[in-house]
């Protein structure tokens, strides 16, 4: 086995449910490598995501450690043999990995669901509104990273799956840029909230309630419920949060912030006004 330099999230992943189901099953992971003829080291190789595994391995462990939900471990089998090489992957070593990262996830979606409080997502992100947020970064990038960076956001921005906004008043008022790229980033948001499959909701200020949930997250549906992620924002990239306590409670997050925003039509005047007053 060919041992990775740098597994990505979705590798690294792949390795934590596996290693979830055995420690689920009481084994250790000398046990869980004699079923595979392995050696405890491969065995920790594989479940840090460091090493690929064949769907055969993967079922076999399966079947070992009783695991009866036959959708997850299809949903295993599909990460372990996955062999797509996105567009992402021409800004690996040229771009930090949790970009990359956030792109594969975003590629795998069934769904995804954020709550912005001070930014538009970068999903919906006019050129000159990101070229303004990577701008404001400290320390600053150079021309060519700046440019890389906006570059790579807008290719990462085809919205084919469902997906819900719930936005604070406060990200559509700051101006990250001019007034005339606020306006154009309050028209896009406008534009693609128009489309079947997207929805956004805004929060105003005046609003009761939304103290109770406010913070900025990006929740991406998996195939199945059990690799759902959260995605938050830390000072040196993005943290990648999947323990099932967490993202139901995640869950529980973004219905109580969608339940005290105004409806898509409501949202759609409320930015609509918004752009006029620029």
């Amino acid at each position: 086995m060919v041992q990775r330099r740098e597994p990505t999230a979705r590798q690294m992943r792949l390795g934590l449910e596996l290693r979830r189901l055995r420690e689920a099953a009481g084994l250790t992971a000398v046990q869980a490598a004699a079923l595979l003829g392995a050696n405890r080291v491969q065995m920790s190789h594989i479940e840090s995501g460091l090493v690929g595994v064949s769907e055969e391995r993967v079922r076999r462990l399966a079947s070992h450690y009783a695991c009866m939900d036959a959708e997850f471990v299809d949903a295993l089998v599909a990460m372990a043999t996955d062999r797509t090489r996105g567009w992402w992957e021409e800004y690996r070593g040229l771009l930090p990995t949790s970009f990359l990262d956030l792109s594969e996830l975003n590629h795998h979606a069934s769904f995804r669901r954020d709550v912005a409080i001070l930014y538009v997502p970068g999903l919906l992100q006019t050129e000159e509104y990101a070229r303004a947020v990577f701008s404001s970064r400290v320390p600053a990038l150079t021309g060519d990273e700046l440019e890389l960076r906006v570059r790579h956001r807008m290719a990462g921005q085809r919205i084919t799956i469902p997906y819900e906004l719930v936005i604070h008043e406060s990200a559509l008022r700051i101006r990250v840029g001019d007034r005339a790229a606020s306006r154009a980033q309050l028209t896009k948001l406008l534009d693609v909230s128009e489309a079947d499959n997207v929805t956004v909701r805004v929060v105003p200020f005046d609003l009761d309630g939304f103290a109770r949930a406010s913070s900025t997250m990006t929740y991406v549906g998996g195939p199945v419920t059990k690799l759902d992620t959260v995605v938050r924002d830390v000072p040196h990239g993005s943290a990648f949060i999947d323990s099932e306590a967490q993202l139901s409670a995640f869950r529980t997050r973004f219905r109580k912030v969608e339940e005290v925003s105004l409806d898509p039509k409501r949202s759609r005047d409320f930015i609509n006004r918004l752009a006029r007053e620029l």
